[in-house]
């Protein structure tokens, strides 16, 4: 990719071209001139460079960088994120920041992205201007983001209009705190969703954790199970529709200890044991996307149990939080943050994925498990 742009007479032109992985050096000068703290290494720049889901573009100024935009592609979705963006202080006022900007824009379309997302500091507040100015509205903050613990403000902006914009509900957002407790996350997130005055803390994922998986032994846990989370979520006082595909004993698949098997097929029926005293409602069945559209225009919270190979490349079963529906997306909240791709906080936040890819995805391991949980408020 190389591009050239006129400015002004005043200016020189400027050319965009994409990183490589000699830049490395002459961008870490940047990001000690432009930024105080949360510099990016320059380990972090030849990953990137060389390893990133990502479109690295540079400003180039006679041959010198005087800027730079960095943008992250959460796989499987159609999210795109400024990850990092920066303009040499004698550069500014040239108009090259929004040239990058609109440039990254045009890159993360045509990459299908339909939103592009990103954090700023409060007190930068030019950096919010140009964001404002060009098309960006702010939808939430995350707490204590920077080193210097100030809040980051989250703004996004749709870059490519197939439907009507999804009106973006109210669906709080919880980050599972372990590699294993994405169902409790998930269930507290729905739950809260409906009561506010429920508080998200670890204390709750881990009860949740306990109630609801299948097993734990030297060998591992088997996972929390649909079963055991429509229990939790009953027993906390909310309505609970529960859809399963299959009846036999569930995340058999590649456990290789008939020890293990043994025990984890005795919780599964102690659970259904459980539910039969309740009134959770129980449907085994292949559940549609239309119906799932339709229970949250009731007022229902889906959970879903996803195979987590179309986001991450590793195939493990994942819950997510069906967070909004439109005709092209289905809209999730994933509690799983990745550190090691640069996944933040919000990146997992209405996540847009194709109603195919969704589909596609909406189903976990050799027997093709598909289940879904949908919390609602208890009838009166």
């Amino acid at each position: 990719m190389n591009m050239q742009t006129e400015f002004k007479a005043t200016h020189k032109p400027v050319e965009l071209v994409s990183a490589v992985v000699d830049d490395v050096d002459e961008l870490y000068e940047i990001e000690k001139r432009c930024f105080l703290f949360d510099r990016m290494s320059r380990r972090s720049f030849k990953w990137m460079i060389q390893k990133g889901n990502s479109d690295f573009v540079l400003a180039k100024q006679e041959a010198k960088i005087i800027g730079y935009i960095l943008i992250l592609y959460h796989r499987g979705t159609h999210l795109a994120r400024v990850y990092s963006f920066a303009v040499l202080p004698e550069a500014r006022g040239q108009g090259v920041g929004e040239v990058l900007l609109h440039h990254g824009e045009k890159l993360a379309a045509a990459r299908n992205c339909i939103y592009m997302r990103l954090e700023v500091h409060p007190e930068n507040r030019k950096a919010i201007k140009l964001y404002e100015r060009n098309g960006y509205h702010p939808f939430g903050m995350i707490k204590d983001y920077y080193e210097d613990h100030a809040d980051a403000l989250r703004y996004q902006k749709r870059i490519l209009y197939r439907e009507d914009q999804f009106d973006f509900g109210s669906v709080p957002y919880y980050e599972q705190t372990t590699e294993f407790t994405c169902g409790p996350a998930a269930l507290m997130m729905a739950m809260q969703t409906i009561n506010k005055d429920i508080k998200l803390d670890r204390t709750l994922e881990f009860q949740l954790w306990r109630e609801a998986t299948t097993i734990y032994m030297t060998s591992g846990h088997g996972g929390c199970s649909p079963l055991g989370l429509a229990l939790s979520g009953w027993q906390r006082g909310f309505r609970v529709e529960l859809w399963l595909n299959i009846r036999t004993p569930l995340f058999l698949d590649g456990v290789r200890s008939e020890e293990k098997k043994t025990v984890m097929a005795l919780v599964h029926e102690d659970f259904l044991a459980q539910i039969k005293q309740t009134d959770i409602e129980l449907h085994y069945g292949d559940i549609s996307l239309e119906y799932l559209e339709n229970a949250m225009h009731e007022g229902g919270v889906p959970l879903v149990l996803i195979s987590s190979y179309s986001f991450t490349r590793t195939k493990a079963p994942h819950w997510v939080v069906v967070s909004g529906v439109d005709d092209t997306f289905i809209y999730i909240h994933d509690p799983e943050a990745d550190e090691e791709t640069y996944r933040s906080e919000t990146d997992n936040l209405f996540l847009p994925i194709a109603r195919p890819t969704f589909n596609k995805s909406f189903r976990f391991g050799q027997s093709g498990l598909r289940t879904c949980l949908i919390v609602y408020p208890r009838k009166p």
